[in-house]
């Protein structure tokens, strides 16, 4: 912890002929919304670059909690599949080091927060599998829609947030199979699973298939800097 706020950790693009100036150079990106929720929730935002996997266990080692960015489609052969026409090119750089980043906070039960991809990260890293398409989800390229998600009673995403609600959206994959100790917390209406958990037993563990950093609800990543500070 500094200055008695949590320090988070937030997964980051690297991503060639990036712009701003005279510049056009690789960057290492990060949609503003995510260390803002992370400031505004009273956390410390650290930003993660893509790295060494090997040195996953050393960067989680320093930090308070983590969250696994949205981005780019999971590499199919990650979780055994062939990949369908309609799956992204692969990142497997940043899917290396973000599995990685899961593994080695799993195993230092560091509180951990997945947000759209970085939730089907945590499926896949613990054994899931994803539906590579889904429609409603993403309906015009580049625009957040939204859509109600209905919380599981009972769950921890019940206690963070008991309602019904609307939030930002914009994925086109989804949770399959889920991953080993997983429990879905949340629902859209057509039944796709929104959000899942591990059970407290294993720690704070929670993955988003939303944006909340798109949003104005804090509560999901005032949860997550809840848990950082009292794990210190």
């Amino acid at each position: 912890m500094t200055d008695g706020r949590p320090l988070i950790g937030v997964s980051t693009y690297l991503e060639a002929g990036a712009r701003w100036g005279v510049w056009e150079l690789e960057a290492a990106l990060l949609p503003a919304g995510y260390p803002r929720l992370v400031q505004e929730a009273g956390g410390l935002a650290a930003l993660l670059p893509p790295d060494a996997p090997e040195r996953a266990a050393a960067a989680v080692a320093r930090l308070d909690g983590l969250v696994i960015a949205g981005g780019p489609d999971v590499e199919p052969v990650r979780y055994g599949a062939d990949r369908d026409p309609r799956t992204g090119p692969p990142a497997r750089e940043r899917d290396a080091w973000e599995l990685a980043l899961i593994e080695a906070a799993l195993a230092a039960r560091l509180p951990l927060l997945g947000i759209c991809r970085g939730m089907q990260l945590l499926n896949v890293a613990l054994g899931g599998t994803l539906t590579q398409h889904v429609d409603g989800h993403a309906e015009v390229v580049g625009v957040f829609g939204r859509h109600p998600v209905k919380p599981v009673p009972g769950t921890r995403y019940a206690g963070i947030v008991a309602e019904e609600t609307a939030v930002p959206t914009y994925h086109h994959q989804a949770v399959d199979r889920l991953g080993a100790g997983l429990l879905p917390c949340a629902h859209a209406t057509d039944g796709t699973v929104e959000a899942i958990e591990l059970p407290a037993a294993a720690g704070w563990v929670l993955g988003v298939q939303w944006h909340p950093e798109m949003g104005e609800d804090v509560r999901v990543m005032r949860a997550l800097v809840e848990a950082a500070t009292t794990a210190l």
